[in-house]
């Protein structure tokens, strides 16, 4: 059992590095690149900002600024307001990113086919972010959504995928939609406050960063149209542990007041007896002494981040010696006492955000193991019985059995591929969210597959976000374009501009009445060509999962 929760542990830690609901029209679907004006001037686009004036186009009727810089901050410092500059300052091309480790995905054809990444250019000082919306100083209160992107806490981008491009929702939701840089890995979660001094706040300036960005957002987001009153944060994966991180986040409390986490429901984080080793152990590798650790300010970043993680690789033993458990351990964010006091939804959900409203959800085959596994691809069910035996024992035709009455139409593969990691933690996320008694929340399950690649994407890690932006026509190799990809997404887009607009995801033309989650019954939304209203459906399954140490142990 144990080998086999460590197989998904390391597909996931892996991985993370790197239709129509009812018919009718493609109304929702966003007008063709090619047919919209582009304005480029200066003049029909520069407005005024807290740093001075800025510049950038309009694309069919949208205004877009990017590389707009929140913060500035020297290495393993927290970040500060950023300088004031002279003149009007283009807005116009994406900013730099954190750096980060090199991509491998980059080196599977199909995945480098599907996914298209744009890793953009790094660089240290990476705090800016973007911002679309349908409107300028025309005294409108728009909701605002900001996303935070996924990539766990290591690498990753805001425009790393075709699907976050904010256009399109901000056009057909009428929302200003917001994307952040922020520090990553060792420069965002290296643990140097065992060294005292300036060191002292060291920790979790990834998350800080973040919090920078909502504190401009709260300044400035008037200037775009919106409303610093009704701000909605969401992101996937690891920003869906950003998301969950920031609701357990005191300084970030009256800086957003809905929150949506995509497969990324993260309840454990660091503690600090473990972080402040890695950052002692770093210091150890690179051969610093801690009368002279002012020298880790000029260490290359290629060299810095090899010492980050041989230092986690070494600090990690002790950690699990001492039964320490975590979903991402070495770059994530630390429970230090004051930033952030606890772990973000481990026994109970953070007080701090009792009343804000939450959608939380995840995909159905989130990382498909007869895609992962050697042998594995095409294998009947003789031969999933047999792998499965090292986790179920002689009770896998129980199992069996139990996925039939779940999926009566399932194939063999299902029997891998469905997910019994993410949704778990989604639940268990809503589950503490329910017994708080405060702002209600709702679950949902992506499980529309797509037919790209002959079906090889399913229903996986990430599919739902071109959804949930608009974006199934632009980002075409992930969905393929197709009509019943962009009803779907008309479906998603509306369902989430609703809940950011108002908290609650209601009502949506081709999807049914959507009730808050309850304990009782696992109020589930299925989005799918048809979308159905799950109540409990696959509670047993999952809870058989559990029985044999499913996912809650990896929180």
């Amino acid at each position: 059992m144990h080998k086999f929760i460590c197989i998904f542990s390391a597909l996931v830690a892996a991985s993370l590095f790197l239709c129509s609901c009812g018919g009718g029209s493609s109304s929702g679907a966003p007008a063709p690149e090619g047919s919209r004006e582009l304005i480029t001037s200066a003049s029909a686009s520069t407005i005024s900002i807290s740093s001075g004036q800025i510049c950038g186009y309009i694309d069919g009727g949208i205004y877009i600024y990017k590389g707009i810089p929140y913060a500035k901050a020297s290495r393993f410092m927290e970040p500060q307001s950023p300088d004031s500059w002279e003149g009007v300052r283009s807005c116009r091309h994406y900013g730099p990113v954190s750096p980060h480790p090199v991509r491998t995905g980059w080196y599977n054809d199909e995945s480098a086919f599907s996914m298209d990444w744009d890793d953009g250019y790094p660089d240290e000082n990476c705090q800016n972010l973007n911002v679309w919306t349908p409107g300028v100083n025309d005294g409108k209160k728009r909701p605002v959504m900001v996303w935070l992107h996924g990539g766990g806490f290591n690498d990753g981008s805001s425009h790393e995928q075709l699907a976050y491009d904010g256009r399109n929702l901000a056009e057909s939701g009428d929302v200003v939609v917001v994307s952040v840089n922020h520090r990553l890995n060792v420069l965002g979660f290296l643990d140097m406050s065992a060294f005292g001094g300036k060191w002292a706040n060291s920790s979790n300036l990834g998350m800080k960063d973040i919090v920078k960005a909502l504190e401009w957002v709260k300044e400035n987001i008037s200037v775009f149209g919106g409303d610093p009153s009704n701000v909605t944060i969401f992101g996937q994966s690891g920003g869906g542990g950003k998301v969950s991180t920031l609701l357990a986040t005191p300084s970030a409390k009256g800086l957003f007041h809905k929150a949506i986490v995509h497969s990324g429901s993260q309840a454990r984080v660091m503690e600090q007896k473990y972080s402040r080793l890695i950052g002692q152990e770093t210091a150890k590798i690179l051969g610093i002494k801690p009368s002279d650790i002012d020298e880790i300010l000029s260490v290359p970043y290629e060299d810095l981040l090899e010492a980050g993680v041989a230092a986690i690789a070494a600090v990690q033993p002790t950690a699990v010696a001492d039964g320490f458990k975590t979903f991402l351990f070495g770059w994530a964010p630390t429970v230090d006492g004051d930033f952030l006091p606890t772990h973000p939804f481990d026994e109970v959900a953070p007080e701090c955000s009792k009343d804000i409203p939450m959608m939380v959800g995840s995909t159905k085959t989130e990382f498909m193991m007869s895609g992962f596994i050697p042998g594995m691809k095409g294998a009947g069910l003789d031969r999933i019985k047999e792998y499965y035996r090292s986790r179920f024992g002689d009770r896998v035709d129980e199992y069996v059995e139990m996925f039939a009455k779940t999926y009566p139409d399932y194939e063999p593969r299902d029997l891998m591929d469905f997910d019994m990691i993410f949704r778990p933690m989604a639940l268990h996320q809503c589950d503490l969210k329910v017994a708080q008694g405060g702002a209600p929340v709702y679950n949902f399950l992506f499980r529309w597959e797509s037919p790209v690649l002959d079906g090889a994407l399913r229903s996986g890690h990430c599919l739902d976000l071109p959804f949930a932006f608009n974006n199934a026509a632009l980002y075409r190799t992930e969905t393929g374009g197709g009509p019943e990809a962009i009803e779907l997404a008309r479906i998603m887009s509306t369902a989430w501009v609703n809940f950011a607009r108002t908290g609650n995801p209601n009502p949506v033309k081709g999807m049914p009445s959507w009730m808050p989650y309850t304990a009782e019954d696992n109020v589930t939304m299925t989005f799918d060509n048809e979308c159905e209203v799950w109540h409990g459906r696959d509670k047993a399954l999952l809870q058989f999962d559990a029985s044999f140490g499913g996912a809650r142990t990896l929180h």
